[in-house]
């Protein structure tokens, strides 16, 4: 068994735990919710040794590198560290439910990862300028940082959907979701964990740009997007500490600097072309 069928496999156990929470949302009962989690750590505990197993064929072949670098490595990595958030926010938060908004992102990328042809899942050599322990540092805090920021977009959809209703109960599936105030504090924390996960990020990555091209600074464009995103969310933590900003306001901020990771994480190496280029 090679490590492309174990994350294989990895991805059918998401999107089938993503049915089940939707059918959980909808059909509350403990023991579902119990099951969801055991199948949530199976599939990361498989996910994790599809990684370590790329590692180890990465070295069999020649090029002995961490799996962080190319599209198909960066989707399933970063779903990994998404995964291992949602559960420690889950387990933080004390919610059962934050994972509704989460999988959908996780089984997207892992399934487009996995099945789409557009996307290569052969291990390369690295090029020399890549060929350093920078590549760990810079790439796991920034795909971390992403992570959290996923957590947070997902708590910001459950609070706008929940407060749609002014917390009066429906009977529905709305009643299902954390408090607001507790949603309130999970997209506050997460962003801050993310937004200073993402500044060691950039000081990392301008470190190994020195180190690589001789430059701390210049101005690619994912290099770009990236402070735009960490300004984006200095913004939010900026309006809730000295603002008093709460609810709504910030849930829609968070939304906002979701999207833009996104577009530094992908849409920059679709659109514009770069240092950081991977697809």
């Amino acid at each position: 068994m090679n490590s492309s069928t174990l994350l294989g496999i990895t991805t059918f156990v998401y999107l089938f735990t993503m049915v089940l929470y939707f059918y959980y949302l909808f059909f509350r009962n403990k023991k579902l919710g119990r099951t969801i989690k055991a199948l949530t750590i199976v599939g990361l505990l498989v996910h994790t040794a599809g990684l370590i197993l790329r590692w180890i064929e990465s070295y069999q072949l020649g090029y002995g590198h961490i799996p962080l670098t190319n599209l198909y490595e960066t989707l399933v990595s970063m779903s990994w560290c998404t995964v291992l958030v949602l559960l420690i926010m889950q387990q933080r938060f004390k919610s059962d439910v934050l994972g509704v908004f989460i999988f959908p992102i996780v089984s997207i990328a892992m399934a487009y990862a996995s099945l789409s042809p557009n996307v290569q899942d052969e291990i390369e050599p690295l090029i020399p300028a890549l060929q350093s322990n920078w590549l760990t540092y810079h790439v796991l805090t920034c795909f971390l940082a992403y992570a959290a920021f996923a957590t947070s977009f997902g708590g910001s959809i459950a609070f706008l959907m929940k407060n749609k209703k002014n917390g009066i109960p429906t009977g529905g599936f709305l009643d299902k979701l954390p408090e607001l105030n507790l949603l309130d504090e999970l997209i506050y924390k997460a962003n801050a964990v993310g937004f200073m996960l993402l500044g060691v990020g950039i000081i990392t990555g301008a470190v190994w740009a020195n180190y690589a091209w001789g430059s701390y600074w210049s101005w690619d464009p994912k290099e770009t997007w990236s402070l735009i995103t960490w300004f984006i969310y200095a913004t939010f933590l900026h309006a809730r500490l000295t603002r008093g900003w709460r609810g709504n306001k910030t849930a829609i901020l968070s939304i906002i600097g979701f999207l833009a990771v996104i577009f530094t994480f992908l849409g920059v190496n679709y659109v514009l072309s770069g240092l950081h280029s991977y697809t």
